[in-house]
């Protein structure tokens, strides 16, 4: 096919030598299948920010650290070289948190490049070869559910421990090939100790998780993976193993009422979403 002018770069500096097909396009980027070399890739080309229409990113924003001071000072004005720098920040955030999650054990495609908001990385296959599918185009019997939950549940803890939280977990963002799955789509991923957010949002990922897999293991949806993982990150006791129950026995006597209408909130919006991306999916162009 003819190569898009955002991947020209990566043909010019040799590191794409091919674009086959165009994978998918989404709401954050485009996603195009290439060959460098002798390797099948894929080459993730980040929309800039006024077409994307990922929403609350100013949540996910919180926290992270930009370490030069002048950078720091025109994101915040909002002039036009803070504006690129808020870009480039966004996209080199998912690099980082992809080699970080590799090195704590958790299952991502591994990134080879970043060049001029297009990533580079592998392409996660079926055992036929084929483009590994979504969590939420795949069927499962109970048992397969819960071992691959307890999995993802892992996953979690290890992302956790290393300091980070997915931020938009979903059977959107799960792919499953032979092994089992894989976690994708990381640029809004954020550091939990200095965002206000990070428990609701790591409620949010967990129990996204804890409905798909529960279609198909009832059982599940009686967990609460979630109160236990950030009851063990705030008292320190968190490890990259830790075993899990499930189960999770809270203190009602101090109870936020405010921060449980909030944690409502926020799941009614996370399912309205769901249901658009779900919509959006079925209407999602084919590979060429």
């Amino acid at each position: 096919m003819k190569i898009p002018k955002r991947i020209m770069p990566l043909v010019e500096t040799g590191l794409v030598d091919e674009v086959i097909s165009r994978l998918m396009s989404g709401k954050e980027a485009d996603v195009f299948v290439v060959r460098s070399g002798s390797e099948i890739r894929c080459a993730k080309v980040y929309k800039e920010a006024i077409k994307r229409s990922f929403k609350q990113a100013v949540l996910y924003q919180e926290g992270r650290k930009v370490r030069n001071s002048r950078r720091a000072r025109a994101m915040e004005k909002g002039s036009k070289f803070g504006r690129k720098q808020q870009e480039e920040t966004w996209q080199t955030a998912e690099v980082d948190a992809l080699f970080r999650l590799a090195d704590a054990g958790v299952r991502v495609p591994q990134p080879y490049d970043c060049l001029d908001g297009v990533l580079l990385m592998e392409l996660i296959t079926d055992a036929e070869g084929e483009v590994a599918p979504r969590l939420g185009d795949v069927t499962m019997s109970a048992e397969k559910a819960i071992a691959d939950h307890a999995l993802v549940m892992q996953y979690i803890v290890r992302m956790l421990h290393v300091g980070l939280i997915h931020g938009d977990l979903s059977e959107f963002n799960v792919l499953v090939d032979e092994q089992g799955p894989v976690i994708i789509d990381l640029p809004q991923a954020f550091d939990a100790a200095g965002n206000n957010n990070a428990e609701s949002m790591l409620t949010r990922d967990v129990n996204n998780m804890r409905r798909y897999y529960g279609q198909f293991a009832p059982e599940l949806l009686d967990t609460r993976y979630a109160k236990e993982i950030w009851g063990l990150y705030e008292d320190g006791t968190l490890l990259a193993d830790s075993k899990l129950t499930g189960l999770f026995e809270e203190d009602l006597q101090d109870v936020d009422l405010e921060e449980v209408i909030d944690v409502i909130e926020a799941a009614h919006v996370e399912e309205q979403e769901r249901q658009e991306r779900l919509r959006q999916s079925e209407h999602a162009e084919q590979p060429e």
